[in-house]
């Protein structure tokens, strides 16, 4: 009798932990423009995670969820897409968001409390703070996609935590019957909130649910820009070109707790993050760039002084928002204010000639 193990998924690492291209790497995927313009778009979405995080703790910005040492994922699916794909975000995703024509300052809006920095100028979907609830969304979308014959693919990003709710699982199951053009990414950065990779799931891998949806998954090192840029664009053309749903497992280590309103040291084993900081993906590209005699200490200076510049725009651009009106909160409830709620809202108005004068 033969044993076939139908659990097995392929791992995809092509720029590895000594910052060496990995024998196989397709030539194209290390094209040395490319690879500077993903490190120097991985270094401005750190500072101004950096900046955000020190916004939050003055109380400038409200709860914070920090990308630090994940930026190669959501910078590299970011990269990955083409402009009339469907991008449906989770809460880290501003790596993506800001290749996708999001503003930093949006980002800062949105965290902020205004909902206008989730107003976006494409197709793609808002902010999903609930656990898992965009990843139906996402294939509602795939599937209005199949419906219209648009040459075009879904890609949905959420985290490791996502994949045990209901919805992910009804996603992946809906996406595989009908054949959907989606990618579905996991960030599985080892923690929901508190919760352990191996305290949600007995699966060895995430990438390996997609076997019971009928389609395939596989699992990329996700300090790896340069796996994961590619391995998304095959997933994204695959979905355009032949519908054909796929499940990309990021694995990575979050850097930082849950959200500024989180403690990881109080769950988090104290040696884990500085064993994996060794394999960050920002000095992993660096040292690479350095060793093909693309990227000196000059420019690295330079860019330095660029994103600072940037932070401080990005910022004053936040700070200078004009505050949504009071009265927001009755005109974007309903579609016609009902009566008993008249009243209500004009005392907001008096209130708010009150306050500014």
């Amino acid at each position: 009798m033969k044993i076939i193990n139908h659990f097995e998924v392929p791992y995809y690492q092509y720029l590895n932990e000594e910052s060496q291209i990995n024998e196989g790497t397709p030539s194209r995927a290390i094209e040395i423009p490319s690879l500077i313009k993903l490190y120097r778009l991985m270094v401005l979405v750190r500072a101004i995670d950096t900046k955000a995080i020190a916004l939050q703790r003055t109380g400038k910005l409200g709860t914070y969820p920090s990308t630090r040492g994940q930026e190669a994922v959501f910078v590299g699916v970011g990269y990955a897409m083409q402009k009339e794909d469907i991008f449906v975000p989770y809460y880290r995703d501003m790596g993506t968001l800001i290749q996708r024509g999001v503003k930093p300052s949006q980002v800062l809006q949105y965290w902020g409390g205004d909902e206008r920095g989730n107003v976006y100028d494409n197709e793609d979907f808002p902010y999903s703070v609930p656990i898992g609830s965009q990843i139906l969304h996402a294939a509602g979308a795939a599937f209005a996609v199949k419906y219209k014959k648009e040459h075009k693919a879904v890609l949905s990003l959420f985290g490791e935590g996502a994949t045990s709710q209901g919805d992910f699982y009804e996603a992946m199951n809906v996406s595989g019957v009908w054949k959907l053009p989606i990618v579905f990414v996991v960030c599985n950065n080892q923690w929901a909130i508190s919760v352990s990779r191996e305290a949600q799931t007995a699966a060895e891998s995430i990438a390996q649910k997609a076997i019971a949806a009928g389609f395939s998954g596989e699992q990329v090192d996700g300090n790896d820009i340069v796996a994961i840029v590619e391995r998304t664009k095959v997933a994204l053309q695959n979905a355009r070109e032949d519908y054909k749903p796929h499940l990309i497992e990021m694995v990575c280590y979050r850097q930082h707790d849950h959200t500024t309103a989180d403690d990881a040291s109080r769950y988090e084993p104290k040696s884990q993050r500085d064993l994996e900081w060794k394999k960050e993906p920002v000095m992993r590209l660096r040292r690479y760039l350095e060793s093909q005699k693309a990227w000196s200490e000059k420019e690295e200076k330079q860019l330095e002084e660029e994103c600072r510049v940037t932070v401080d725009e990005t910022v004053q651009e936040y700070v200078n928002i004009k505050p949504q009106p009071l009265t927001d909160m009755f005109d974007y409830l309903y579609a016609e204010l009902p009566e008993a709620y008249q009243e209500q809202r004009n005392m907001v108005i008096e209130m708010e000639k009150a306050l500014h004068g």
